[in-house]
């Protein structure tokens, strides 16, 4: 166990999975680390990411290797491309597809995935950003979202749950919410217009960040996230954190800030049985 997430090795390939998500027996689900693929150079192994430049018949089965370890398919797969705002798609089964095979196909200038549909994979790619994962265990239904500081202060969290509350009529109550591996606290340093940010969005921003000198802090964007999905009304025993810090284990996970910008994707994929 690493947090509230518990590591999976088939083989040669490693993700990470919520034991609180599978317990309730409705969701296939998993996120993926760089461990497990057929990719080389900066994008070894299990780069996911169509947007990179690694080859794209490399990026395809290594989809298919980890959608397999989680006992989906490629043709279910959907993705969106993510410009760090808040818009939440709800995809349905003529979306089917969109953005597994081939990037032109995603759906456009979107964060955040939510659906009541089985059988449907949806899927968010990250490399220090944080995954959210969203399970309404009475809808069913489920949502994966994209958040960056960005997304974070924009309050995509929020706005996926809101979302999920008028297609699917989700309580926040009884939802359970998992953060996934992001970048840090211990690594993650902003700067001026980033804090302004928090500062204008936040009440409580001070117990966001660890203040240091020259204008900078060390940003919580777990914490962040943690309060908000609370002010929505989200159970503190149901946020369930990782605490992996992409930056720091490069070794098992692609970050785009410890790789200078040069890096695979990860991703987050989780379906309704």
């Amino acid at each position: 166990m690493q947090g509230d997430f518990a590591f999976v090795q088939l083989g040669d390939l490693q993700y990470l999975k919520i034991p609180a998500f599978a317990a309730t027996g409705l969701v296939s689900h998993g996120f993926s680390t760089r461990l497990g693929g057929v990719s080389t150079g900066i994008y070894a192994s299990l780069n996911l990411g169509l947007s990179k430049d690694d080859r794209r018949e490399n990026v395809l089965e290594n989809r298919r290797r980890f959608l397999q370890a989680l006992g989906l398919d490629l043709a279910d797969l959907v993705a969106a491309q993510q410009v760090h705002g808040t818009r939440v798609a709800v995809v349905t089964a003529r979306d089917r597809g969109r953005g597994g095979r081939d990037s032109a196909t995603e759906i456009p200038s979107t964060d955040a995935l939510i659906t009541a549909e089985r059988g449907i994979a949806l899927s968010a790619y990250f490399a220090d950003c944080v995954p959210l994962f969203f399970l309404d265990p009475q809808g069913p239904a489920i949502g994966l979202a994209h958040a960056g500081w960005k997304g974070t202060v924009a309050a995509i969290g929020q706005k996926t749950l809101a979302r999920m509350g008028e297609e699917f009529g989700t309580e926040p109550s009884r939802c359970l919410v998992a953060i996934g591996p992001s970048i840090g606290p211990c690594c993650y340093e902003v700067d001026g217009p980033v804090l302004e940010a928090l500062a204008a969005a936040f009440p409580y921003w001070r117990e966001l960040v660890t203040l240091k000198g020259g204008g900078k802090g060390q940003l919580d964007l777990w914490e962040t996230n943690r309060r908000q999905l609370m002010e929505m009304g989200v159970k503190e025993e149901n946020i369930y954190i990782s605490r992996l810090c992409t930056a720091c284990n490069e070794r098992l996970f692609f970050s785009y800030r410890a790789h200078n910008k040069r890096t695979g994707s990860l991703a987050a994929v989780m379906s309704l049985k």
